[in-house]
């Protein structure tokens, strides 16, 4: 009996613990659930108010000029919100490793607002790029975003298309 009992205590305590592969995976999952939703309902939906819950205080986007604080990424993708409308993000594929995401995306929109400065060309962008992210406490910390910043004038008309 005794055999029994040590037999299904040892067998409980091996099922009931999870990896830490099996972890990360978990946090991962949360954490590109909740990502996806942010910019869904900020950009598609255009309620960008989802942003004061969804970074950290001190987040950091790495742009040129560099982004610092919640307040100030609000700001930085409000002007994609204003800028452009028929606004469509969609994330085309998504990889995590617990606090680390890679989201590859699609942009498009037709500017008819004033974008970072730019007044309203009237002109339709359809642009293609890659986001590396990092999670603090299921918060948004950190971002570089990658993209074809010619293309993305050159639609814009502000630069000659290429020949």
């Amino acid at each position: 009996m005794k055999k029994l009992i040590l037999s299904l205590c040892v067998a409980t305590g091996l099922f009931s613990c999870t990896s830490e592969a099996d972890q990360k995976a978990k946090l991962g999952a949360a954490n590109m659930a909740f990502y996806t939703r942010v910019f869904d309902v900020a950009v598609n939906e255009g309620r960008t108010d989802i942003f004061d819950s969804a970074y950290v205080d001190d987040a950091v986007l790495h742009t040129v000029p560099e982004v610092k604080g919640k307040v100030n990424a609000k700001a930085y993708y409000s002007n994609y919100v204003t800028g452009f409308s028929e606004r469509q993000f969609i994330v085309k594929e998504m990889f995590a490793d617990g606090d680390k995401l890679v989201k590859y995306w699609q942009f498009k929109g037709k500017h008819t607002g004033t974008f970072f400065g730019i007044p309203a060309t009237g002109k339709t962008v359809d642009v293609i790029g890659c986001t590396i992210a990092k999670m603090k406490d299921g918060k948004i910390a950190e971002e570089q975003d990658f993209m074809d910043n010619m293309v993305f004038m050159q639609q814009l008309g502000l630069l000659p298309a290429a020949q």
